[in-house]
């Protein structure tokens, strides 16, 4: 089994009671069968007080009325744990905040910005992100309609597109167009099961002439798009307003969103685009705690593309996962410009972190959301 990761990947520690916002609260913990069935053989008292605190016709752990976890505890650490060891987590509990996407001898691991410590540690990362590889002896797996063909076809396409994101030569709205429009032409030739055609796509998006020519004609676009403040206005306000349709697992996100909204488009595209320069002007002075706006979304595109995209070998929804990477980066980038307009030109890492958590949360947890967010 090859096993592949983000080289940032074990910088990655718990901080456990000292986190700001613990994972173990504010949404349901789905149990796996086995722990299931080891909680209900649990022996002794503790055995009695285990079966109390679990749903075992959801699966899930209860919740008190402020929706913590049953078992954790007011200093924020795990009941369970410390009863019965690392062993008895259920698999929810150990692998978070581990990301794991599984195909045919091939295991991918990334680390989820909803927890705030992996969203420092991505605010951290300055370099291009490089993944490493390691193969482990686990025995081969088979899987049920998996198409190995389409699945290396998927991989070419993926290094290809974050060849092209993490190229900083580009501007990132060049570097997004491409990708957005590699991932539709794919689409369109998917649909209709010519994958052979998929090589001439890649042909046009890789190093060289053809790359040149898809810059140039992506920058041209770009140009006459922007120099239209209605549209883009009317885009912007488009894509933030797709997550009313996703569902609200924090209890303050709908006002939350409604507030960005109301600061973001309550006065027009003139007044839009006027904050819009006046905040990129100063991301350019990199004076938000030293983080460097282009950089960041090039992390988080990279971190949705490699996490996501591969899955299309299950769907066949290759742009569906390229608009989702896309336009949550682009509602990221519209909650940071929201905040620094709330608080009056100003913006903090922290400030930056809790936006990516929180919106992680909200979609990352949420398997409808997820799905909504790529149709």
């Amino acid at each position: 089994m090859l096993y592949v990761r983000p080289e940032y990947y074990d910088k990655f520690k718990c901080t456990a009671d000292r986190c700001e916002a613990t994972c173990c609260a504010g949404w349901q913990i789905v149990i796996d069968e086995a722990a299931l069935l080891r909680y209900k053989s649990e022996q002794g008292e503790y055995g009695k007080t285990l079966r109390r605190r679990i749903d075992f016709t959801e699966g899930v752990f209860q919740q008190d009325c402020r929706k913590r976890c049953a078992f954790l505890k007011e200093n924020n650490l795990c009941e369970l744990y410390e009863r019965l060891g690392e062993e008895s987590l259920c698999v929810t509990c150990a692998d978070y905040p581990r990301h794991i996407e599984e195909f045919e001898n091939l295991r991918e691991i990334t680390l989820t910005i909803s927890c705030p410590e992996v969203a420092r540690i991505l605010l951290e990362q300055k370099d291009p992100v490089q993944f490493t590889e390691e193969e482990i002896d686990t025995g081969e797996e088979e899987f049920e309609d998996f198409d190995p063909f389409f699945f290396s076809y998927l991989e070419d396409a993926r290094q290809i597109m974050l060849s092209i994101l993490q190229n900083r030569e580009l501007s990132v709205a060049v570097r997004v167009f491409l990708v957005q429009k590699m991932a539709e032409e794919m689409q369109d030739i998917i649909e209709v099961s010519d994958l052979f055609d998929l090589a001439d796509v890649f042909k046009n998006y890789e190093e060289g002439a053809n790359l040149a020519q898809a810059v140039r004609e992506a920058e041209r676009e770009l140009s006459a798009f922007y120099d239209n403040a209605e549209e883009d206005f009317l885009y912007s306000q488009t894509v933030f307003e797709r997550l009313y349709k996703l569902e609200f697992l924090s209890e303050d996100w709908e006002a939350h969103l409604e507030r960005c909204q109301k600061t973001l488009y309550g006065g027009g595209a003139e007044v839009y685009r006027d904050t819009q320069n006046e905040f990129k002007e100063y991301c350019k002075q990199a004076s938000i705690d030293g983080i460097n706006m282009d950089i960041l979304l090039e992390q988080l595109l990279v971190y949705f593309v490699f996490a996501y995209f591969c899955g299309a070998v299950y769907d066949d929804n290759v742009f569906g996962k390229i608009k989702m990477a896309v336009d949550s980066v682009t509602v990221l980038y519209q909650m940071f410009l929201a905040k620094w307009t709330e608080q009056d030109g100003q913006l903090s890492r922290e400030n930056v972190k809790q936006m990516m958590y929180r919106y992680s949360r909200e979609l990352e947890h949420s398997d409808v959301n997820l799905e909504r967010m790529q149709s």
